[in-house]
């Protein structure tokens, strides 16, 4: 290839350039080059490699569950098609929605954005863990009395969001709007709830039923 390159002097014409570059990329595609495509294994080069299960313990709603998983299975497939708590939803799936949120060892996660491996050992609860036999979570009652249920879709969600809201403005955890950082318990004012909750998203819009519910579908 140097040779090639060699040849042009200092007057070169054109022509002699072209020439002299087509040699050289014509060597290059028979012979190969460091990065090119001869060189690198194709796209799909392992693609059907099997994975190995991992086991996985996870304390669901209190209770023990042992599960042996593909080691890419999100917490949010685990939950509903392995355990069949399919009262946390799957929505947009790209964690924008909030229909998926559960809690994690008191605080609020989007289950579809997180492995079940990444978790184990460790407390999980749904809304079939919140309530206690057939009394309901305060959470719960409280959507029930204000009509904040909608289609009820999205409503898992937004009760388990709501439970981890109220655990951190106790835990002293301000929001973007929080005007006192050094507050001990934020006030959940109706602005700092609608921003506390934003990432629960209301698709039927149901919420605007009531107009004095700030935890309502009207906020999302």
């Amino acid at each position: 290839m140097t040779d090639e390159y060699s040849r042009i002097g200092p007057a070169a014409t054109r022509r002699q350039v072209l020439g002299a570059a087509g040699a050289v990329a014509g060597a290059l595609m028979l012979t190969g080059s460091p990065g090119s495509a001869q060189t690198r294994p194709p796209p799909d080069a392992g693609a059907d490699t099997p994975v190995e299960p991992m086991d996985v313990t996870l304390l669901i709603n209190g209770r023990t569950r042992q599960m042996r998983l593909d080691p890419r299975t999100t917490l949010l497939d685990a939950l509903r098609e392995h355990l069949a708590l399919t009262g946390t939803k799957k929505g947009c799936d790209h964690g924008q929605c909030g229909a998926c949120t559960v809690l994690l060892d008191g605080r609020r996660i989007n289950a579809c954005l997180t492995l079940a491996v990444m978790h184990d050992g460790q407390a999980i609860t749904t809304i079939e863990g919140l309530a206690n036999g057939d009394t309901l979570h305060p959470m719960q009652a409280a959507f029930v009395q204000h009509d904040g249920f909608q289609c009820g879709y999205c409503t898992s969600g937004q009760i388990c969001s709501a439970v981890g809201m109220i655990a951190e403005s106790h835990a002293g955890m301000p929001s973007y709007i929080t005007d006192e950082l050094a507050a001990a318990h934020p006030n959940l004012s109706e602005q700092e709830i609608r921003e506390r909750m934003s990432g629960d998203i209301c698709r039927c819009r149901g919420g605007w039923r009531n107009p004095d519910n700030p935890i309502s579908g009207k906020s999302a």
